[in-house]
């Protein structure tokens, strides 16, 4: 059976009115930008060299109320992510400080989480079923998702990297999702998908509008909600969360950079492997961009094949993905200059 022989004739419909709005978003905010007050002004830390539009995802994140409605998902579910694309969507306008934003994000992430434990969609811990062991449990996923949002804000920071990242990560879940009888999460997940290819043409391969926060932050929180809905223990989560595994490793790695340097985790930096790719080695964006997607769409195949072969060979793969990155990481940043970088 192919893959999309589980879509129903209205579920093609939604699909392609994603796709639609994921682009009509881009095209009214790239057009009405300074009206609506949304302008990125380059810094020296910007991978980008004149004021562009952002906030263009707001089409994505129109497209995933649509396709939330559609589907009947828990509206505590849906609500809760919304609110955190307004609140990004404010933070595209104006400064919001890092405390704010947290406390929105973990605040919606508990009532996602509330969402999913009532609809009984929650991944089984191999833990009893005792409140001490659930409240720190359920921080943990909350932790997970708030943390997934931000490392995919971080990781948009040249064009295309972000929505054609989206596009492979929620493609694949899509599928995994498909075979395993989750049909909500697999349209949901091709929404996000289409939405994100929609987007796509107005910010790859030139900007003429960036995602902003209201679909970065909107589509990490949503991978990991995905994520937690469709698996069914802890350890099949991390295979679907490993879908993301190069934006996850990218981070990691240069936070950890960050640390061991004095560099304040909330200051602007250029240290992710991407930046070093695109700005000191001089790739042109969308070859970084495409690479990314392309190594991302390969690891996918190789850790679903490993999963389905036994845990402890996904783990390896991973493991081994991780050591294959840092190798590189390193060795690109050493050639650049850009390792042990202290704060100023």
């Amino acid at each position: 059976m192919s893959f999309f022989a589980f879509l129903r004739g209205e579920d093609l419909l939604i699909l392609l009115t994603a796709l639609a709005l994921g682009g009509a978003g881009a095209w009214a905010v790239s057009r009405f930008a300074y009206k609506l007050g949304v302008i990125d002004i380059p810094t020296g830390r910007s991978s980008h060299s004149k004021p562009t539009p952002k906030g263009g995802a707001v089409g994505i994140a129109l497209a995933f109320v649509v396709l939330a409605v559609y589907l009947g998902l828990p509206p505590l579910f849906w609500l809760s992510v919304l609110a955190v694309a307004a609140v990004s969507f404010w933070g595209d306008r104006t400064p919001l400080s890092p405390l704010f934003r947290l406390v929105v994000q973990f605040g919606a992430a508990f009532v996602a989480l509330g969402a999913f434990w009532n609809a009984d969609l929650l991944p089984v811990a191999p833990l009893p079923a005792t409140w001490v062991v659930l409240l720190p449990y359920l921080a943990f996923l909350a932790v997970f998702v708030v943390g997934t949002a931000n490392f995919y804000n971080f990781m948009d920071g040249i064009n295309g990297l972000a929505a054609l990242t989206a596009i492979v990560a929620f493609g694949t879940l899509a599928i995994y999702s498909a075979r395993n009888g989750a049909h909500g999460w697999a349209v949901l997940s091709l929404g996000m998908a289409f939405a994100s290819l929609g987007f796509l043409p107005f910010n790859f391969p030139r900007a003429k509008v960036f995602m902003g926060d209201v679909g970065s932050i909107l589509l990490g929180f949503l991978f990991a909600s995905v994520v937690l809905a469709v698996a069914s223990s802890v350890w099949e989560a991390a295979l679907l969360a490993s879908f993301l595994f190069l934006f996850y490793i990218d981070e990691i790695s240069t936070m950890w950079e960050r640390i061991k340097d004095g560099w304040g985790l909330t200051k602007p930096h250029r240290r992710h492997l991407y930046q070093v790719l695109a700005n000191e080695a001089g790739f042109p964006h969308w070859v970084v961009s495409v690479g990314y997607a392309a190594v991302q769409l390969v690891l996918n195949l190789v850790f679903w094949a490993a999963w389905e072969r036994g845990f402890w060979l996904f783990l390896l793969a991973v493991l081994m993905a991780a050591v294959a990155f840092v190798l590189v990481e390193r060795k690109v940043k050493a050639h650049y200059g850009m390792l042990s970088v202290q704060a100023g």
